[in-house]
């Protein structure tokens, strides 16, 4: 992949349209992109209990409608630092009100590449203890188990449109085949 040449643009000066607190509007040459602002990332946490996985149903203000997903939260919102292992505790505990036992970090991978800068890390818990949801103000979340059947079946129908949850699902399904 080294010997191929860059596409037009690629070594122009990036510059920023627009920052806000959380994502920026970049554009380099013709390419226009967004990606998040202080090099925040995210991560994400696949949970399976008793063999069910933990999804929550949120609104998507940029979609206009209610998407079911695993939980999520960007790494170094609001501590400066923050590594994305304590993030992906931090932010399950408060989305659902479960703490992992454990969490194993599975894969990193962006987000939507053609579009965003954005970095995920994808970590496996199958054990959690019950404490309290602590939600931000905005956020207002439904938390709810499905069998991995079902989680699975849901993505394949297209039920489940987040790309980040269909890979952590489809992850799975792979590794229980034994793939």
């Amino acid at each position: 992949m080294s010997d191929r040449s860059l596409p037009p643009d690629a070594d122009a000066p990036e510059q920023i349209a627009w920052a806000g607190d959380f994502v920026v509007a970049k554009q380099r040459g013709r390419w226009e992109y967004a990606g998040r602002a202080r090099g925040l990332r995210a991560a994400v946490i696949l949970a399976i209990d008793s063999g069910e996985v933990l999804l929550v149903e949120q609104y998507r203000v940029p979609l206009g409608r209610f998407c079911l997903e695993l939980p999520a939260g960007l790494i170094g919102d609001e501590t400066e630092g923050e590594d994305a292992l304590t993030s992906a505790q931090r932010e399950l505990e408060e989305e659902t009100g479960f703490r992992p036992r454990d969490l194993r970090h599975v894969m990193s991978f962006y987000s939507s590449p053609g579009f965003c800068d954005e970095l995920l890390y994808l970590y496996y818990t199958r054990d959690v203890l019950r404490t309290a949801p602590n939600l931000d103000l905005d956020e207002c979340l439904v938390v709810e188990f499905y069998s991995l059947n079902d989680a699975i079946e849901m993505a394949r129908r297209g039920e489940i449109l987040d790309a980040k949850t269909t890979a952590a699902l489809f992850w799975l399904a792979h590794r229980k085949m034994g793939f």
